[in-house]
């Protein structure tokens, strides 16, 4: 199965169907504000990212990695920085296009696999915005190989991703008023176990697969892509997205920096 194609096909399909939150493009309003420099955004689902972790981006090369849908993007460039939009989905690009026709903000974009950067030449970039979104990549360690071979000396990476745990449980089933009980083994794949027709019917209805990367892959990847962890923070979501709320951090969030 092409897991790149799939999860582009799905994710155009959860942008056109429009009722998702992360495919909902940001007002006027909250561009103009960003523009006065009253601005913030999230890594995951709720919490924002703290001011200091992004230092000045006026005037600097910024990658939104795997982040279209008109939401953070064009607040960046409103901000002032110099931003290419890179994400699998061209409906979700299309919505960072339509936010920056309509306010009128210069953004570059470029529609790709997260995983293989290639076409960006080493230290190309200041900062890399890449919220939860390596969730859908079948491999993460290729990420952090290219954000950390396409910063700049002093660069930053700020990510946010899955907490593994998350994938220990049966979803549906709990959303069905199930018990929370462990039913998987990590590392998870959807790939591993859904049939075909259920891979299509997700496909169908938005849904992309989802892959459960282990916190030695996630941070330590970062760490062995030559990397230093300089920021972290765990987040929760709502109980009505998941009842796993009520007993754990779902999300966390890591700022690196290459060194010097």
């Amino acid at each position: 199965m092409d897991i790149v194609k799939h999860n582009q096909v799905a994710w155009d399909n959860q942008s056109n169907l429009g009722q998702s939150r992360w495919v909902q493009p940001v007002s006027t309003a909250e561009v103009t504000a960003a523009r006065a420099g009253d601005w913030q955004v999230i890594l995951t689902p709720t919490k924002a990212v703290p001011e200091d972790w992004f230092g000045d981006i006026q005037g600097k090369d910024l990658l939104g990695l795997a982040s279209a849908g008109g939401q953070q993007i064009p607040l960046f460039a409103a901000a002032g920085a110099r931003v290419t939009s890179f994400d699998n989905s061209p409906a979700q690009l299309a919505k960072d296009r339509f936010v920056a026709q309509r306010d009128g903000l210069d953004i570059a974009y470029e529609q790709g696999d997260m995983a293989d950067l290639s076409r960006f030449a080493d230290e190309r970039f200041d900062l890399i915005f890449h919220p939860i979104s390596n969730v859908f990549s079948e491999h993460v360690l290729p990420v952090w190989q290219h954000c950390a071979r396409i910063l700049r000396p002093g660069g930053r990476l700020l990510s946010g991703f899955m907490n593994p745990d998350f994938f220990l449980f049966d979803h549906e089933d709990l959303d069905q008023g199930g018990p929370i009980q462990v039913r998987f083994a990590l590392p998870f794949a959807d790939s591993e176990q859904l049939n075909e027709n259920d891979i299509m019917a997700r496909q169908a209805q938005g849904q992309a697969l989802e892959f459960a990367h282990s916190l030695q892959t996630q941070i330590g990847g970062q760490l062995d892509a030559g990397l230093l962890l300089a920021g972290f923070y765990e987040d929760y979501w709502d109980t009505q997205a998941t009842s796993l709320n009520a007993y754990m951090p779902t999300s966390m969030a890591t700022l690196a920096i290459k060194p010097t």
